[in-house]
C-alpha cells in the first residue's frame, strides 16, 4: 500500500474510532475535517496523478484557510479542528 493511501486509511480510522467517545464538540471538529480531507483526496484523485502525504496535507491546509477566511468557523471552532488537524498530520503512513 503506497504510503497516501495508508494515511487515507489511518486518518479514516482515526475519525471512526472516534464517534463512540467523542464530545459533540469533537464530532463537529471530526465530521467538518473530514469534510475537507474527504474533498482533497477527490480532487486530487481527479486529478488522475500520484500524489503523496505532503500534496494531501497542502491540499487540506488550503481548504482549511479558505474556509476560516470566509469565516466558516467561530474562533472556538477553528481552534477545536486545527487541533484535531494537528493531531491527524501526526499520524504514521
Amino acid at each position: 500500500m503506497d504510503q497516501s493511501v495508508a494515511f487515507v486509511a489511518e486518518v479514516s480510522d482515526y475519525l471512526d474510532q472516534m464517534i463512540p467517545t467523542a464530545t459533540d464538540d469533537e464530532l463537529f471538529a471530526a465530521g467538518y475535517l473530514r469534510g475537507h480531507f474527504d474533498l482533497a483526496v477527490g480532487t486530487l484523485q481527479v486529478a488522475a496523478e500520484p500524489f503523496a502525504k505532503p500534496e494531501l496535507l497542502a491540499q487540506v491546509n488550503v481548504s482549511l484557510s479558505q474556509a476560516i477566511d470566509q469565516g466558516e468557523l467561530s474562533e472556538q471552532d477553528q481552534q477545536l479542528v486545527q487541533s484535531l488537524w494537528q493531531q491527524l498530520q501526526q499520524l504514521p503512513a
